[in-house]
C-alpha cells in the first residue's frame, strides 16, 4: 500500500456518492476516534483540506448528521447510509475521510491505528493540553 498517495477517488457502498479528493498528508493522517459518535460507527479516517474534496456524483443524496455543539458536519448516503466524510470539530479547515469508502484501501490495510480521544476533545480540553491520543488499534491478521 502506498500511504503518500495525493489524490484519489472514493464512492460509499451502493456508488450513488462518488467523489474526488486530495489527501493532506497521504494515508499517513490515519486514525480512529473515541468519541460517542466515532466509536459507534467504528470507521477509520485520513484527512483532507476543505476544498479538497469534489462530489462527481450523488451530492443530492448526501445526508447530513450533527449533535452536540453542531461544529462537526458528517455526511452519509441516504441510499446505503454509509459514512463518506466529515467536517471536523478539531480543526473546521479540514476533512475526515472514509478509508473505506477511497477505491483499493481498506481499514485492515493499515497494521496499527492511532486512535484519538475524542472523548476529551481539544475544543473541549483547551487546545495545547497533551497529545490528545487515546492509544493504538493494533490489526493483526491471521495466517
Amino acid at each position: 500500500m502506498d500511504k503518500d498517495i495525493e489524490e484519489i477517488n472514493g464512492s460509499c457502498h451502493c456508488g450513488t456518492v462518488r467523489f474526488h479528493v486530495r489527501l493532506k498528508n497521504g494515508l499517513h493522517s490515519v486514525r480512529r476516534c473515541t468519541c460517542s459518535y466515532c466509536r459507534m460507527r467504528g470507521a477509520v479516517a485520513v484527512s483532507a483540506k476543505v476544498g479538497d474534496i469534489t462530489i462527481s456524483e450523488g451530492e443530492d443524496a448526501l445526508t447530513l448528521y450533527q449533535f452536540n455543539t453542531n461544529t462537526a458536519k458528517h455526511y452519509f448516503c441516504s441510499k446505503c447510509g454509509i459514512y463518506t466524510h466529515h467536517q471536523r470539530r478539531s480543526n473546521t479547515e479540514e476533512y475526515g475521510v472514509n478509508v473505506a469508502c477511497l477505491d483499493g484501501i481498506s481499514p485492515f490495510d493499515f497494521e496499527e491505528l492511532p486512535v484519538n480521544d475524542g472523548t476529551s476533545h481539544p475544543s473541549d480540553r483547551g487546545s495545547n493540553q497533551g497529545s490528545g491520543l487515546a492509544g493504538i488499534l493494533k490489526f493483526i491478521p491471521q495466517k
